[in-house]
């Protein structure tokens, strides 16, 4: 994802980005682009990997007009890391009680748990 895509507040920076899955909390699966801020989460959904494809907006969850989902730091209530052999992922919940999950394969995903806990 390119800064062009969103727009940074003054006081807000980007911590990095990661090629990474998505699952939103209503199903399907994508590939795209993460770029957390320390105010902010951006998932770029490059394209639906899932069979079913569908889509769900969340309470807290804006999807763009460019394909892709903003989620506040402030939203997010908890943070949870399941690691396996072939899936490292972080499972967010939002205030609203949705749960958002991003799955780095078989990468280590410390380091974006870190920039996610990060404010």
């Amino acid at each position: 994802m390119s800064k062009s895509q969103f727009t940074l507040s003054s006081d807000e920076q980007v911590i990095d980005t990661w090629t990474l899955l998505y699952t939103p909390p209503g199903g399907g699966k994508y590939n795209g682009k993460l770029t957390i801020t320390n105010k902010r989460l951006f998932y770029d959904a490059k394209y639906d990997v899932s069979a079913k494809g569908l889509l769900s907006e969340a309470l807290f969850v804006k999807w763009g007009s460019e394909g892709y989902i903003e989620i506040n730091k402030a939203d997010i209530t908890d943070v949870q890391v399941e690691k396996s052999f072939l899936a490292k992922k972080a499972i967010l919940t939002l205030t609203d009680g949705s749960r958002h999950t991003f799955n780095y394969g078989a990468l280590n995903i410390d380091k974006v748990v870190a920039a996610i806990n990060s404010r």
